[in-house]
């Protein structure tokens, strides 16, 4: 999945509240889209159970760290974090309080026992597939038993789960995450999704509409449906036909009030042709693909397991842009994977060179314990990882600074999702979700205006309304 950046981990012990009688619960994120998706649906299962969600661990009665496991040394930034939250329990407990810790994630699914024997602070641990079974690990868990959660259950999760409710899908603004799909079974070999998040599973059609439309009644404009691999997406259709997520996007598209649909993340090799033809003919599926490939090397995708070649990657991004030409593209890189070569890297650069990408994120080969990169020959120096990133970075950096560029005058519609840094600003997402700021007299949250970029930055556009 897509990073979203974390906050910086001293943020969370920062800040104070008022204390009430009512159980309170702070949810801290860490990670991808999809997991603040699932933090948000164990917000709706602990506030079935009584919890109201607070802004700070002070105010808390159970604090509740949701992990994330791509980062380099995730694990122990967690116990790091434990160790702080240790304190504040102590004394809370000190004071004849009552505060619970629980950790969810991947973290949580990779760790497992260990947490438990590392960190007394903790009370339960939580898998990424069993979080719904959250509230009934607390109950335990306030009768002095320590918990773990960490299997992966028959029963379809989302089964156990409560429908959010319509305020809180209101709080959380116009813009909505819908998870379509979990798991991965493409087992690339620095990868350790498949053993956190288990094996691909799709949601059935039904289901995905129905919460699609809870959301779009409840206000919600625009869905970006989430999984490890979410063009590996497959259901059982209306029409009695196996549907990948082509299809599933045209049946979204028919719910009225639904007007921006996207998704994330994506494997090259289920790029389908039906999903390329929903870009072609919807105008409601936005013209932004994030398509990792992480090298440029087919001898690096090879010991990747990534079971596609550069040139394939590249045909592929021809044939999508031959179908929506003003499509935007991101990717994911690794540089300094086990066995790369100047050579391999070079290859990478000259990829980069000739899909030309919108935005990006890149990262240092970090060994993770259990994968089969961990135990490869060959890793590379860390300085040398260090000086190809660098340069690697400049590049995409470029690329999507000219990108920008080249949005300069150009008149898109914008849907407003929040207030800016002022109140003389609001601020929305283009069709290629980049941040667009405009006067705040350009409408509300949630409407939809033509506006014509005038000015860019680093980060973000700015622009202004254009009467149509």
């Amino acid at each position: 999945m897509t990073n979203v950046p974390p906050t910086a981990e001293s943020a969370i012990l920062a800040g104070a509240e008022p204390r009430t009688n009512t159980r309170k619960v702070f949810i801290k994120t860490y990670g991808c889209q999809m997991n603040v998706y699932d933090s948000e649906r164990m917000g709706d299962a602990l506030t079935g159970d009584g919890y109201q969600a607070v802004d700070t661990v002070e105010a808390a009665d159970l604090i509740l760290i949701n992990t994330c496991h791509i980062r380099e040394k995730a694990a122990e930034k967690v116990y790091s974090q434990l160790g702080r939250l240790a304190k504040l329990k102590k004394q809370r407990n000190a004071e004849g309080g009552d505060l619970m810790v629980a950790v969810a994630g991947c973290v949580a699914q990779a760790e497992g026992q260990e947490i438990i024997r590392r960190a007394p602070v903790v009370d339960v641990v939580i898998g990424p597939q069993t979080y719904h079974r959250l509230p009934q690990a607390l109950a335990k868990a306030r009768q002095g038993e320590r918990v773990v959660e960490t299997d992966f259950p028959a029963e379809d999760k989302f089964d156990g789960l409560p429908n959010t409710s319509a305020r809180a899908i209101r709080a959380r603004g116009v813009a909505a995450f819908l998870t379509v799909q979990e798991g991965c079974d493409k087992f690339c070999t620095f990868c350790v999704v498949p053993y956190t998040r288990g094996a691909e599973v799709s949601r059935p059609v039904d289901r995905i509409v129905q919460e699609a439309q809870r959301l779009v009644d409840a206000g919600v404009r625009e869905i970006t449906l989430l999984g490890q691999n979410v063009n590996a997406w497959h259901g059982k259709g209306a029409d009695g036909r196996e549907w990948g997520l082509g299809e599933l996007v045209r049946r979204l598209a028919e719910i009225d009030g639904l007007v921006r649909i996207r998704y994330t993340t994506s494997h090259p090799r289920d790029m389908d042709d039906s999903l390329i033809a929903a870009h072609r003919d919807l105008p409601e599926l936005m013209p932004y693909l994030h398509l990792p490939v992480q090298s440029g090397s087919d001898a690096i995708l090879k010991a990747m397991n990534r079971r596609h070649t550069a040139d394939e990657y590249v045909r592929l991004v021809e044939r999508i842009r031959a179908a929506r030409p003003d499509i935007a593209l991101s990717g994911d890189f690794i540089v300094g994977f086990p066995g790369e070569t100047d050579a391999d890297f070079e290859n990478t650069m000259d990829l980069i060179r000739e899909v030309n990408y919108a935005a990006a994120f890149s990262f240092k080969y970090s060994i993770r314990p259990g994968t089969p990169g961990a135990g490869m020959e060959d890793q590379v120096a860390e300085a040398v990882k260090t000086e190809r990133l660098a340069r690697l970075q400049a590049l995409l950096s470029e690329q999507t600074r000219a990108f920008g560029r080249q949005c300069m005058g150009k008149t898109v519609d914008l849907l407003l999702e929040k207030p800016g840094r002022n109140t003389h600003q609001i601020v929305g997402r283009s069709p290629w979700l980049q941040p667009v700021i405009v006067d705040a007299k350009a409408g509300k949250i949630g409407d939809i205006v033509s506006v014509r970029i005038t000015e860019t930055d680093s980060s973000s556009l700015f622009a202004e309304r254009v009467e149509c």
